[in-house]
């Protein structure tokens, strides 16, 4: 996670299958198309809708599982593949409107920032969204396996709402920063949300397709998103860049929801949900639940998650830095609760957050990983790039964010062939072997291609390498932690995969801004010429300053100096990271997933 970069794509040919097909049959087998099977030699090798079943004992959901799991599994032998495909179609729009409205959002806010004199410190909303969002996933995991898949969903829904129209109505940098706390979990958590119901209906063979498809709108809204931006911020206000995704945003969600609960409906109709005891007193049901979510585990998690997380975020604001008490106490505590935590997760809680067995699978380990260690890689540095591009190269907001969005363009295009390789092969590891060494060449040509002036096409080809190689990170680590789990830990492994990179996120922006404060203010006194050094903390806090000063005069060319001197460190420090992705990819196993079924019923 935009943002932290998630994958976000090509129409597929359905079919149908018989309902008496066993295992026997193939591992993983399609509706019969003309007398044979998917795995036959002579039969179609297009996509299909599978029902993932093996005789009669697969008819009804798995009874070791949570409700929340077997509540899904109910669903997803209940729909019909009408429901299926309207299902990844609603995905599609929600999505689309995510990616709009974050596209407008991220473009917006090196302005908002600057109208509160603070573009040095246009990292530090989003890097606090970073840490509430971590500490939530684990939480949500939680509450999609115990309670439902459409609550979850609601309740994500329900607090990227309140964010955005707090963010149309913030006065004060300190608001923003509040607004974007709730905008974050709620983007994360719901997108997250999404992703989890996207494996539950569909194969691991097929599920990297699924994800291409489904993230695909990404290609559209990122030359979209950034004129809508323009338009926004020159001719209406940017506070409604943000009001009017508040209204879109539930409308295009509530349709999810409400064929999630329909069809769980049906299900039960059908007699396909398992029944649950009743009966209970209101003590009873509270004494229950509070154990099924292991309440004391979620708040240990995320009270000790945040406060170890906000001091690299709030640090420079201290006093005395990281000397200044409440900070270190901030440190102390946070690490101690999550010790703690790790202390009663693995031997005193009834219900456990996490299942720590987990953490001894080496695919696992290796896919959060890698995740982390590309979220911080990249975050080290882009979070300033559309500014250096409106800078140096005197573009307008929405040519810099076309160009900063080239990623969503390529790599939508990307996906759609790797998704169909990783299908049609049944493995994945492969892609790594492209997309580390392409990943780490680039970072280093970024370095070598900062300086003022230079052409904007270089940049132009390097993030459409970086989208190759970024693009394949994220949807190969995804594939491989769901390939490594079963079912019921589905919510969990994407859960412990999102709190690690959005971990990644919110450090390599607090990496970025640390580096940004330390280098550009100092460079700015280096190269400002005397006449401008009245106007230095303008220079230094506010975008729109700094782009008055018109190009090729003394005082542009020194801000494109400073900005070239803080961009070389910025980019060092990441390609540096990356390197790490080599022994995290050695991790990983190569599993083959057309030989692994993870679900049942009517699924892509």
């Amino acid at each position: 996670m935009g943002v932290r970069p998630l994958i976000r794509r090509s129409r597929a040919v359905f079919r149908g299958m018989s309902a008496g097909e066993t295992k026997s049959d193939s591992v993983e087998q399609s509706l019969v198309h003309g007398g044979k099977s998917q795995g036959d030699p002579g039969s179609r090798n297009d996509f299909s809708l599978s029902h993932e079943s093996s005789g009669s004992r697969e008819q009804m959901p798995t009874k070791a599982t949570q409700r929340g799991v077997q509540d899904v599994e109910a669903v997803t032998l209940a729909w019909s593949k009408r429901a299926l495909v309207a299902l990844f179609i609603n995905i599609w729009f929600l999505y689309f409107v995510n990616a709009f409205q974050l596209s407008v959002s991220s473009s917006l806010n090196p302005y908002v920032t600057s109208s509160f004199s603070a573009h040095s410190l246009s990292a530090v909303p989003t890097a606090l969204g970073d840490a509430f969002a971590a500490a939530t996933y684990l939480p949500m995991a939680k509450l999609m396996d115990v309670w439902g898949r459409a609550e979850g969903f609601l309740f994500m829904v329900i607090c990227l709402t309140i964010g955005l129209i707090l963010m149309a109505a913030c006065n004060s940098f300190e608001a923003y920063c509040a607004a974007n706390v709730f905008y974050y979990v709620g983007l994360y958590g719901m997108e997250y949300a999404v992703d989890v119901v996207t494996a539950d209906a569909s194969t691991l063979r097929n599920r990297a397709f699924a994800y291409a498809f489904t993230s695909s709108p990404y290609i559209i809204t990122a030359f979209a998103g950034p004129k809508v931006a323009d338009e926004f911020y020159y001719h209406v206000s940017w506070r409604w860049g943000f009001g009017a995704w508040a209204i879109a945003t539930p409308i295009a969600a509530l349709p999810l929801y409400a064929m999630l609960k329909y069809n769980l409906y049906k299900a039960q109709r059908e007699g396909y949900r398992v029944q649950r005891p009743s009966g209970r007193t209101v003590l009873e049901s509270i004494r229950h639940w509070s154990v099924e979510f292991d309440l004391f585990g979620v708040f240990i998690f995320t009270a000790g998650l945040v406060l170890f997380q906000l001091p690299f975020d709030i640090a420079n604001y201290a006093p005395e830095g990281w000397a200044s008490d409440y900070i270190i106490a901030m440190l102390v505590v946070g690490f101690s609760m999550l010790f703690f935590f790790g202390i009663w997760e693995k031997w005193l809680a009834p219900a456990p957050l996490f299942e720590w067995r987990l953490l001894t699978n080496r695919t696992i380990i290796g896919a959060v990983l890698l995740d982390a260690t590309y979220q911080l890689s990249n975050y080290c540095w882009s979070y300033y790039f559309t500014s250096w591009l409106q800078v140096n190269n005197d573009l307008t907001i929405t040519t810099a964010n076309y160009i900063n969005n080239i990623f969503d363009v390529v790599s939508g295009v990307v996906l759609l062939f790797i998704g169909w390789a990783i299908r049609k092969i049944g493995k994945y590891k492969w892609t790594l072997y492209i997309s580390i060494p392409l990943y780490i060449l680039t970072q280093g040509l970024m370095i070598y291609f900062r300086e003022p002036n230079m052409s904007v096409g270089y940049q132009v080809m390097c993030q459409v390498f970086l989208a190759i190689g970024g693009s394949i990170f994220i949807l190969v680590e995804q594939v491989a932690i769901l390939a490594a789990v079963d079912h019921q830990h589905v919510a969990t492994a994407l859960a412990l995969l999102n709190v690690v990179g959005t971990i990644g996120n919110s450090a390599g922006l607090t990496i970025s801004t640390s580096i940004w404060q330390n280098t550009y203010p100092k460079a700015l006194k280096r190269y400002l010429p005397d006449s401008a050094m009245d106007n230095l903390d303008s220079i230094y806090d506010d975008l729109v300053t700094q782009l008055r000063y018109p190009v090729g005069s003394v005082v542009r060319t020194a801000i494109q100096e400073a900005y070239a001197y803080a961009e070389l460190r910025l980019l060092a420090v990441g390609c540096g990271i990356m390197v790490l992705a080599i022994p995290w990819c050695v991790l990983i196993k190569d599993i083959d997933l057309k030989r692994k079924v993870q679900v049942k019923g009517t699924v892509f």
